[in-house]
């Protein structure tokens, strides 16, 4: 997709959970004039507001924010349809000749918008029924044993449990008689669009685990268990994507009766610094992030943001 003769700007701030990306993608914009995209995978799902650390009212209204609340609970979204929706409104702000800062957590959100994904594959719903039969017939691991047979490279690349990933995967290969490794080697996510300055929030490990611990509590004092139960009680079971992210995952367990109140908040926080760990391991393998203390550069990753976007 086309966007311009001369590549937009975008600064990109990323860090694991709790680094501060969103209060630092807030003061950029603040000092910039920019407005704010998230990239974040439960973000875009309206109703689930505390769990997923949306902007408040207040911010959103001194800075605009896109690609949030743009789909109800029950419907399907993936990096695809936000590449997609995301490119759509950049080529209005661009347009409108407005400075733009990308924030989240959901990485690969972030690399679709930047380079693109695999395009033209559609989904195949009676292929994926019976995945999901052999799956519960068999486990999800022998899925993963078959992806091992015919595509070994993607399989070493994904966990034998990442049904998801497996399963389109097997798809790719059922659709087009190719692998997925050969398909993404081919296109080598390399149809960048933009010019960005991506900014890297470096956090020291325990601070980032206190900074979790208390962040969860925040979000049980706000009102996160009241917020689940007004989601159910519309009709949205937990069987649901967004209801399986971390945090309204084991809440769900507790309002069903499956794990008591303090057990399910332990259980949310060791959750959260797991995924943290995950975040940091793909953060840092990509060498175009430029890192920053966010405490003691601040004011240089203000400097840095605000020249780039100049």
């Amino acid at each position: 997709m086309s966007l311009s003769r001369e590549k937009p700007k975008l600064v990109v701030v990323l860090g694991t959970t709790a680094s501060g990306k969103s209060q630092t993608a807030l003061e950029i914009a603040y000092r910039t004039g920019a407005c704010v995209i998230s990239a974040d995978s439960v973000q875009v799902y309206r109703h689930f507001d505390i769990g997923s650390a949306k902007p408040t009212r207040e911010q959103r209204l001194a800075t605009p924010h896109f690609l949030i609340d743009v789909a109800d609970p029950d419907e399907d979204f993936n990096a695809g349809r936000y590449m997609r929706l995301a490119l759509d409104e950049i080529k209005s702000l661009v347009r409108e000749g407005r400075k733009m800062v990308v924030t989240g957590g959901t990485f690969l959100y972030v690399k679709a918008l930047l380079y693109g994904l695999l395009e033209g594959v559609e989904g195949d719903r009676e292929f994926r029924n019976h995945l999901a039969k052999k799956r519960d017939a068999e486990g999800v691991v022998s899925l993963h044993e078959k992806l091992q047979s015919i595509d070994p490279v993607s399989a070493g690349r994904i966990n034998p449990n990442d049904y998801v990933r497996i399963e389109r995967a097997l798809e790719v290969y059922h659709a087009t008689g190719e692998r997925m490794s050969d398909h993404q080697q081919r296109h080598g996510f390399s149809e960048q669009k933009f010019d960005s300055l991506k900014v890297g929030l470096l956090a020291d490990r325990m601070k980032l685990h206190s900074a979790i611990d208390a962040r969860v509590d925040e979000m049980i004092a706000q009102g996160w268990i009241e917020e689940v139960k007004a989601i159910k009680s519309m009709g949205y079971g937990p069987e649901l994507k967004p209801m399986k992210s971390i945090g309204y995952k084991r809440i769900n367990e507790f309002l069903d009766g499956r794990l008591d109140f303090k057990t399910a908040v332990e259980k949310i926080k060791i959750d959260t610094k797991r995924f943290s760990k995950r975040q940091s391991t793909w953060l840092r393998a990509d060498d175009e992030i430029k890192w920053f203390d966010t405490v003691e550069q601040k004011d240089l990753i203000l400097s840095a943001c605000s020249g780039f976007l100049d």
